[in-house]
């Protein structure tokens, strides 16, 4: 199955319009990408020493941002850090439009109808990749922290770990039967995403590499990720059904009791895990600034900002796995 690409204009049009209703708006006004995610989920605790706060900004000189929703957490925290703003004001500020959709606006549509300044976001789809080099975006990008590509069971299954051949047969609908993998004698019924989901895209990159994949229906393709998630749990109230997400969103900021997470070649996923690359499906997510960028602007001065100390400490106390000050790259992707 292949579902249409991204709307252009006119969806960003209706974003415009539908931001400040939405249930993640912008304290400043209705400029802000609307959002799928049905709340601003609160930053988790962290043991992370702490940097105090410098601030950069106030709040309405804070730039607007865009991304993927698993990074809205952490971009909370960079507004609070970066303006004195208190977290939960900050939490309610952030709206995002998803990946690809993030990726493609901020490539192709960086006019008064689309006012985000930076992006923090997972890997665009192949196909933005594609049109983001047609039309010679020119944009910056580095790697700031690391999540991983996580795969999602039914707690009473009894297949604890899979290996990458196993879960890529799975996929591919060479492997049927749960019992062809040590569980019971159920039919496997393999979620995906829509092709324009940032999870989808690292499912294809990390573990299907080109190879074999199986077109799901509908049901089965889920568009946002909590739908996943909840189709997860909900699917036949059995032990049947498995899927994929990223860390970060699973184990931070949305789950549903009844589900847990599979090892991947013997290998649990975990902060310590993903840190180190032994979790062997790991990849690392962006922030992204146009390449013309003033050295005084405020999304210069942030995207800087993440590679101090200070913002070390914000993306690691959000959660976060840091991947270290990065050498940015001037890409036309």
């Amino acid at each position: 199955m292949k579902n249409a690409k991204i709307t252009r204009r006119s969806f960003l049009l209706g974003l415009a319009a539908c931001s400040a209703a939405g249930v993640l708006t912008a304290c400043k006004g209705s400029d802000a990408p609307a959002s799928s995610a049905s709340a601003a989920p609160e930053a988790p605790a962290s043991s992370v020493n702490e940097v105090p706060p410098v601030s950069l900004f106030a709040v309405e000189d804070f730039p607007k941002l865009d991304g993927s929703t698993a990074c809205i957490p952490l971009m909370a925290q960079m507004m609070a850090d970066t303006t004195g703003i208190d977290l939960e004001a900050a939490q309610s500020a952030i709206s995002v439009s998803t990946t690809a959709y993030a990726w493609e606006s901020f490539g192709l549509y960086p006019d008064e109808d689309y006012t985000a300044r930076m992006l923090v976001v997972y890997e665009a789809p192949d196909y933005v990749k594609d049109e983001l080099k047609e039309a010679d975006a020119q944009l910056e990008q580095k790697p700031i922290g690391r999540d991983a590509l996580v795969f999602i069971v039914n707690e009473e299954n009894p297949v604890k770990s899979l290996t990458r051949q196993q879960l890529k047969d799975i996929y591919a609908g060479k492997i049927t039967n749960w019992k062809e993998v040590g569980g019971d004698d159920l039919d496997i019924v393999a979620f995906q995403r829509s092709e324009d989901s940032g999870s989808q895209t690292l499912f294809k990159k990390l573990l299907i590499q080109g190879g074999e994949l199986m077109d799901p229906p509908t049901e089965l393709a889920p568009t946002a990720m909590g739908e996943l998630v909840d189709s997860l749990a909900a699917y036949n109230n059995s032990a049947n059904a498995i899927g994929f997400s990223v860390y970060y969103y699973i184990d931070q900021m949305y789950s549903q009791p009844g589900l847990r997470l599979l090892a991947v070649d013997g290998v649990e996923p975990s902060n310590d895990t993903i840190a180190s690359e032994k979790y062997p499906l790991c990849n690392e997510f962006y922030a992204v600034l146009h390449a013309d960028a003033a050295a005084d602007s405020p999304e210069r001065q942030l995207y800087d900002w993440l590679d101090t100390d200070a913002g070390q400490n914000c993306i690691q106390k959000s959660g976060y796995v840091a991947v270290g000050p990065q050498t940015t790259e001037s890409t036309a992707n």
